[in-house]
This record gives structure tokens, C-alpha cells and sequence, in this order.
């Protein structure tokens, strides 16, 4: 009974400490993250939550957004989560992404985690057409993500085919033109062999310094109307508020820069917009909902705060945090040169090694056919040995009859034959008998010089012997050095991968960061020349009536000289009263 009942408490205990959590299901840009909050945590606690997970400490840029009917929503800091209009099924879902933009990627993102998700955001809005990139951009863009995926290129590993499965390119460029997926690897496997050295930081950071100079980087856009009912668009970014045509998102009508707004606030489905200059008559527009009234608040009052806070003094946690990211930033470079110059002494120590092992074979190869020229001439030497003999014994025989011959001659001189006919034959037997001496002597002396020059070339093939043995010794004489053994430092070892950060090499270092400014611009055209010659590349095999209403404008505004900054300059340097007029008049 007591069991029963302890049994009964316990459950009813597990019940009340389940009802007082929820589970919520955050999705980052690369997981995904679960997480059992308590009812009474704020926004606030659940976002800290998050960041502290994936180490995150540039918050200022993050939010926690959701999806809400046909628009989406912010998750409010200082409210509780079950209070806001949240999804009710557990676990909750909720998005983890990049809320506000920076002005200049390279100069405000400083930790490494903060750079890769925006790198994995602006791609993916890239990709999905959120954001215009023009094709040249998008070949570019591909191959410094290529790059910052796979590293430097090597010929050997990534060979064709090797990006097939890849997303690398909107569909929209890859339908423009007449061009097969292998033709467009080419072309991004071109540009991103020409990257050889960066790391996959410094691949994720270029790719971000040129989305961010696209026209629709960062841009949040809401329909909008005048008080005339035109309808139009209104942009909202790190820069400013922007006015646009609803069939042109990328050139703005009229620019309001943060610095000259004093007062933004809304009422209903009006908003109002009032300027610094108070000679400079307010001007409202009209949204289609009050909740994209909030969000619309909720952005401008962040990226205005941001505006701001970049035109003061960094705060202390962000200049420790800049600091420390130059620190580190060090620290990798004298590690990577470090490690580089290793890999280079490595490498010249194994051509070194190829080098004694080519030469070790050539050795061989060469007492290997030293050793089958003595063989060949021992043969020769022993046949023409052989030879001589035979003609010594030839010419004997030789001699032996001519002496023969020239007895016989001399009987059948002192035979008497008394008959004319066997005078006659007596005769013609001489005569034969003589021509036959004749001729053995004859074959004699030549057998005899045949035999002599067989004596000198016996002594030639001996001589050539000697000389074949003489060169064999040398040879098989020589010392053959093994391949040098490796330096000790050059092993990968983690005591080698320590080293010792001097005041040198951040002062070295310092002077490199500084020299990185001065050539900025040479950069910036450099990357003008490689878009322009990329865009020439490709431009033959434009299929024209394929080209979307922003491909047209941006080639309207690509011809004009048009870019975002530059219309930014320029609508910004007419005054606050006369945009609020055309506003008011569009």
C-alpha cells in the first residue's frame, strides 16, 4: 500500500516537472540543435542558450525567427517564448539566423563561427535566387565556396567530373546560357586552381566581401504605399531605408541613410518616418498588415542601433575580441609558414631521395651492361682463340702438302718417259703440279696471315677484357649513398607544432595587415578585370530571350556605371526634403 502510493507521488511529481519544460528544435545553417527549456525562460535565455552552444559571441548580428502564417517573425528577447505567437506543437521550431548585415564583412565579422554562417546564409540566398548575382559573379563566388570546401587545388584529386553533385550555381544563370554542366566546371575549376594558398576562412571571407557589394545583399523588402496609393517597395538594410519600384529591386528610387532619421514608429498599418532636419515635413507610407508593421520596426530599429554603434569607439569585449582574433589570426600565420616551410624542406628532401634512387639505378644499369660486355667479350676472345688454332693447324697441313707436291714434281723430273705422248702428258702433269705448288703456297701464306691477324685480335678481345673488368671494379668501387634520412624537425609531431610568438612576428605581421590596406584597391580592380573577363568568356553563348527583368536592369546598370554604392552617393547627396517630396510624389 505505502509502495503504491509512493509510486503514485513520484508520478504525479514527473508530471509537474514535465509540464513546467518544453523542447524546442533549433536549425542552424549546417544542424540542427534540441534543447529543453523551462516555461518561464525569456527569449533571451534561449537565444544566450544557443550561442553559448556553438560558441558564438558577435550576437548582435543573430536572431531566433520562426515562421508565422504568410510572413515570418523575430523571437522577442524580453518576452517569455510561450508568450509570442510561436509554433504550439513540440518541439518548437525555431531558425538561428543572421538578423542584421554588416557594412564591411571584413572589418566587423571577427570570429571565425560568426564568418562561416553569414559565408553559408548569403550562399544559400544566392542560390535560391533571394539575391541577383550576375552570372560572372556566380562563376567567382563558386569557386572561392569550391575552395573553402575542398582547399587548394590539386590536379590529381579533383579531377573532372568532381563537382557533378555540387550546387554551385543558381538555375536561373545555369538556364541563360548554352553551356554543359562539364563547361561550367571548366570554367569555376579555372578560377578556383588560381586560389591556391588561402584557407578555408580566407576562401569564406572573399566570397562574402563580393556578395556584399551585390544590390539585394542584406535587403529586407516589404510592399509598401504612398499616400497617393502607389504601390512600391521599401528596402531595409545596414545602409538605410530605400524606395523601389516593385518590378526593380536592385536601383532604389530614393535613399533615407540611418544618420538622417530621427524617429520611426507606426500606427495601425501606418508607418512614419520622421527626419533629423525638423524643417523637413515627416512622410508615411502604409503597410498591408500591423504584424509586418512590428517586423519592420524591429529591423530598423536593429540596423540603426548597428549604424551607430559602428560610428563609436568598439566597445571593451569587442576590441578584447578583436584582439584576440588578430592574435589568433597571427598565431595561424606564423603556424601555416611554418608548416609551409617544413612541407618545402620535406618535399625537397624526397626529390633529393628520388634523385639518389634515379641515380642508384643508373648505376645499376650501367654495371649491368659493363657486366654483359666482359661476358661478351670472354666469348669473343675464347672464339677467336679457337679460330687462330684452326688456322695454325690448317696451315701446317698446308705446308705439308705443298712439301708433297714439290717431291712428286721432282720424281716425275727425273722419271725418264721416253714417248712423245707421255712426254707430253710428263709435260702437262708438271705444268699441273707446278700450278698446284703454286697455289698451296699461295693458300699457305694466306692462312698464315689469316692466322696472324687471329693473334691480334685475340690480343684486342684480351685487352678489352682488362679494359671491361678495370671499368666493373670502378663501379662496383663507388659507395652508394642511401637516401638522406628526414630532419627530425621535420616531423608533425604536436611538441614541433609548438612554437615561440615573438614581439617580431606581430610586429612583422602588423606591418603585412597595414600593407593589405594600401593594396585593396589594386584588389578591387584586379577582381573588376577577372568578373569583365569572365563575363567575355561566357557572353557568346547567351541565350538573350532567356533573361530575367533583374538580368536586363543590371545590365542596364552595369552599362551606366551604375553600382549599389555609387546610387547610394548619389541619391544620398540631394536633400532630405526633396526625397521625401518625390517619395510622396512617386
Amino acid at each position: 500500500m505505502a509502495s503504491a502510493l509512493a509510486a503514485k507521488i513520484g508520478l504525479n511529481s514527473l508530471r509537474k516537472r514535465q509540464a513546467k519544460n518544453f523542447n524546442v528544435r533549433i536549425s542552424t545553417m549546417e544542424s540542427e540543435l534540441e534543447f529543453s527549456c523551462e516555461v518561464k525562460w525569456k527569449g533571451k535565455d534561449l537565444f544566450d542558450l544557443v550561442c553559448r552552444t556553438l560558441g558564438l559571441r558577435e550576437t548582435w548580428f543573430f536572431g531566433l525567427r520562426y515562421d508565422i502564417k504568410d510572413t515570418v517573425a523575430w523571437l522577442k528577447m524580453d518576452k517569455k517564448v510561450l508568450d509570442q505567437e510561436v509554433p504550439k506543437e513540440e518541439p518548437i521550431t525555431l531558425h538561428f539566423l543572421a538578423k542584421f548585415y554588416p557594412e564591411n564583412a571584413e572589418e566587423e565579422l571577427v570570429q571565425d563561427i560568426t564568418q562561416h554562417l553569414f559565408f553559408l546564409q548569403v550562399k544559400k540566398k544566392i542560390l535560391e535566387e533571394d539575391i541577383h548575382c550576375p552570372p560572372e559573379a556566380s562563376v567567382l563566388l563558386a569557386s572561392y565556396a569550391v575552395h573553402a570546401k575542398y582547399g587548394d587545388y590539386d590536379s590529381n584529386v579533383h579531377k573532372p567530373g568532381f563537382l557533378a553533385q555540387e550546387e554551385l550555381l543558381p538555375k536561373r544563370v545555369i538556364n541563360l546560357y548554352q553551356m554543359t554542366v562539364e563547361m561550367w566546371e571548366e570554367r569555376i575549376t579555372a578560377c578556383y586552381a588560381e586560389h591556391r594558398g588561402r584557407t578555408r576562412d580566407e576562401a569564406e571571407m572573399e566570397y562574402l566581401k563580393i556578395a556584399q557589394d551585390l544590390d539585394m545583399y542584406g535587403v529586407n523588402y516589404f510592399f509598401i504605399r504612398n499616400k497617393k496609393g502607389t504601390d512600391l517597395l521599401l528596402g531595409v538594410d545596414a545602409l538605410g531605408l530605400h524606395i523601389y519600384e516593385p518590378e526593380n529591386k536592385l536601383t532604389p528610387k530614393c535613399s533615407f541613410p540611418w544618420n538622417e532619421i530621427r524617429n520611426i514608429s507606426y500606427s495601425d498599418k501606418e508607418f512614419t518616418i520622421k527626419p533629423v532636419d525638423k524643417k523637413t515635413d515627416v512622410f508615411k507610407f502604409n503597410s498591408s498588415r500591423l504584424r509586418v508593421n512590428k517586423l519592420i520596426l524591429q529591423l530598423c530599429i536593429g540596423n540603426h542601433d548597428l549604424f551607430m554603434r559602428r560610428r563609436r569607439v568598439d566597445t571593451l569585449e569587442v576590441q578584447q575580441m578583436k584582439a584576440q582574433a588578430r592574435e589568433e589570426r597571427a598565431r595561424k600565420q606564423v603556424e601555416r609558414q611554418r608548416l609551409e616551410r617544413e612541407k618545402q624542406r620535406r618535399e625537397e628532401a624526397e626529390r633529393a631521395r628520388d634523385e639518389l634512387e634515379r641515380r642508384l639505378i643508373q648505376l645499376q644499369d650501367e654495371a649491368h651492361m659493363a657486366n654483359e660486355a666482359l661476358l661478351r667479350s670472354e666469348q669473343t676472345a675464347d672464339l677467336l682463340a679457337e679460330k687462330a688454332q684452326i688456322a695454325e693447324e690448317e696451315a701446317k697441313l698446308l705446308a705439308q702438302k705443298a712439301a708433297e707436291a714439290e717431291t712428286e714434281m721432282q720424281r716425275i723430273k727425273v722419271t725418264a718417259i721416253r714417248g712423245q705422248e707421255e712426254r707430253r702428258l710428263m709435260e702437262q702433269k708438271m705444268l699441273e703440279a707446278e700450278m698446284l705448288a703454286l697455289k698451296m703456297a699461295e693458300e699457305s701464306e694466306r692462312r698464315a696471315k689469316e692466322a696472324e691477324q687471329l693473334k691480334q685480335d685475340l690480343q684486342e678481345a684480351r685487352e678489352s677484357e682488362r679494359r671491361a673488368k678495370h671499368k666493373l671494379l670502378e663501379i662496383t668501387s663507388k659507395p652508394v649513398y642511401p637516401p638522406p634520412a628526414l630532419p627530425a624537425d621535420l616531423s608533425f609531431s604536436r611538441e614541433n607544432l609548438s612554437f615561440d610568438f615573438k614581439d617580431t612576428d606581430m610586429k612583422r605581421l602588423s606591418m603585412e595587415i597595414e600593407k593589405e590596406k594600401v593594396e585593396y584597391m589594386e584588389k578591387s580592380k584586379h577582381l573588376q578585370e577577372q568578373l569583365n573577363e569572365l563575363k567575355t568568356e561566357i557572353e557568346s553563348l547567351k541565350l538573350k530571350e532567356r533573361e530575367t527583368p533583374l538580368d536586363i536592369l543590371h545590365n542596364q546598370n552595369t552599362e551606366q556605371g551604375t553600382s549599389k554604392h555609387s546610387n547610394f552617393k548619389k541619391l544620398t547627396l540631394q536633400s532630405t526634403k526633396s526625397r521625401v517630396a518625390f517619395f510622396e510624389e512617386l
